[in-house]
């Protein structure tokens, strides 16, 4: 049997206006619904414009949104976003992004929805002060850990499974 796709991606239902997907109807390979999926995407890049939306932070809306039309309940998914390198000016608060960039950051609502659906969102601290970015600037909610490479480790001891875009 051949996959079918609708004409049309389309955002939600758990992260609404961002992460819009195809609905594919009678996949070959089926999804595991009842299954836990947790996921740890590693965020290191960043569009050059400040006014751009990061579509890698996008994709675990992309991830969530595509799952749930499929059936899996938003309690099965446990997604985790570590941030870093380039990436890091994404989760500053709007600001600390206007101080630096003259605009609101692109990315806070479509955050704020993620942590509001359990995404946790951790910051490399070797990035924080290399790039002089304090914690106390990011978006409320964001974890501070000793660098990437550790939150990467242990999220991945823990079971979650690297997606890396």
């Amino acid at each position: 049997m051949t996959a079918v796709l609708a004409q049309e991606k389309r955002p939600g239902p758990i992260i609404n206006g961002y992460g819009a997907v195809w609905d594919v109807t009678h996949p070959d390979y089926k999804t595991r619904i009842g299954t836990d999926f947790k996921v740890v995407f590693d965020i290191m890049n960043s569009p050059e414009d400040p006014s751009t939306l990061n579509k890698s932070i996008e994709t675990a809306a992309r991830f969530m949104n595509m799952h749930a039309r499929s059936g899996v309940k938003p309690e099965n998914m446990k997604v985790m976003l570590v941030v870093h390198n380039k990436a890091s000016k994404d989760i500053l608060a709007n600001t600390g992004y206007r101080k630096r960039f003259g605009t609101d950051n692109p990315n806070a609502e479509m955050i704020a929805q993620l942590m509001d659906a359990g995404v946790q969102f951790v910051f490399c601290g070797q990035s924080s002060l290399s790039r002089n970015i304090p914690i106390e600037e990011a978006i409320e909610g964001v974890q501070l850990a000793l660098s990437a490479m550790t939150a990467l480790i242990q999220a991945q001891n823990d079971g979650y499974r690297l997606i890396k875009f």
